[in-house]
């Protein structure tokens, strides 16, 4: 699992309060911490490290527990939100610093968002890409992602059984993350809504039965990219990434004392307005003036599919480094 690394950066593992975690980190200033989604690793931020280094910050990319070089605990409640919280926490402290600003994206934006939320004084400023910000509501996840999907299953809930999706991936790691990126991806042809998504699966079906695949290689994903992705899994498999979402109904348990609270810090949102959760994300947008009272921008990238900082990192680092330039 030799990932390259951007010119000027460095990796190393910090003890994390007794979790060991991988970061790849940039630069000298205040810290930005960069959180990942799935199926990813801190290589998603790979156009971020060197770019805010530049602009003079210390740019911390970490593979979030159950990915690459972190650590990989067996139980499924290990991956609740709140370890999440506590393991960047620890992160800050192990890396010598008191505060950061928080950048998440896909999974890694609910746990930016939960960490502003529940960690003000530790995460002074907040930035979601892809997923906005909406508070922990009164209605249990999976029973309103059930009604969402119909006569089919939402991928969440394909996602619930252990060892389910393990076996669809695993058996062709490199071709499922290729199928499932592109899918995902502002170059995908708009779905016949007749047909379905990827979001949701056909009962009996697999979710790679209705993966786009490309001719060749978008501009923003090389085969040497996807070569890193793959190697990483290979390696890890893909029980870890996908505990996360086995407990998102543990979570809405956990911040029950949450629900309805708004993010008091700076914040920013990015997202693609071929992006899924972006575009199911609508009424959360609109609420932006009630749960996040100190909003900077709401970003919403033309053209852009769900891996918005790799589809368009020059504005993506532009619009970051602008919001950083304003809290730090």
């Amino acid at each position: 699992m030799n990932s390259p690394l951007p010119d000027g950066c460095r990796s190393h593992v910090v003890d994390a309060a007794g979790t060991r975690l991988h970061c790849v980190e940039a630069g000298d200033g205040p810290l930005v911490l960069l959180v990942h989604g799935f199926p990813e690793s801190w290589y998603s931020w790979r156009h971020q490290l060197p770019a805010l280094a530049d602009a003079g910050y210390r740019a911390v990319a970490i593979d979030v527990r159950g990915y690459g070089r972190s650590s990989k605990s067996l139980e499924v409640d290990a991956y609740r939100m709140v370890r999440h919280v506590a393991d960047n926490v620890a992160v800050v402290a192990a890396l010598g610093a008191e505060t950061a600003t928080i950048v998440g994206h896909d999974w890694g934006a609910p746990i930016a968002w939960t960490s502003a939320l529940l960690r003000p004084e530790v995460f002074t400023a907040v930035a979601g890409l892809s997923v906005p910000y909406s508070p922990p509501s009164a209605f249990r996840p999976l029973e309103m992602m059930r009604a969402m999907a119909g006569d089919e299953e939402f991928y969440v809930e394909y996602f619930q059984e252990p060892g389910r999706a393990e076996a669809e991936i695993e058996a062709d790691v490199r071709g499922w993350l290729l199928g499932f990126m592109f899918s995902a991806s502002g170059d995908a042809t708009p779905p016949d809504p007749s047909a379905g998504t990827i979001a949701t699966i056909p009962h009996g079906a697999r979710m790679r039965d209705r993966f786009q695949r490309p001719d060749t290689m978008p501009r923003w994903l090389s085969d040497a990219d996807l070569d890193v992705y793959a190697s990483e899994f290979e390696h890890t498999g893909f029980r870890g990434a996908l505990n996360r979402y086995r407990n998102v109904d543990r979570d809405w348990e956990d911040l029950a004392a949450w629900r309805s609270a708004s993010i008091d810090v700076p914040a920013l949102f990015i997202g693609g307005d071929r992006d899924g959760p972006t575009v199911w994300g609508a009424p959360a947008i609109a609420a932006f003036s009630t749960t996040l009272p100190k909003l900077h921008r709401s970003l919403i990238l033309e053209g852009c599919g769900h891996w918005t900082q790799q589809e368009r990192p020059d504005e993506v680092n532009d619009a970051l480094i602008d919001f950083l330039g304003g809290v730090s």
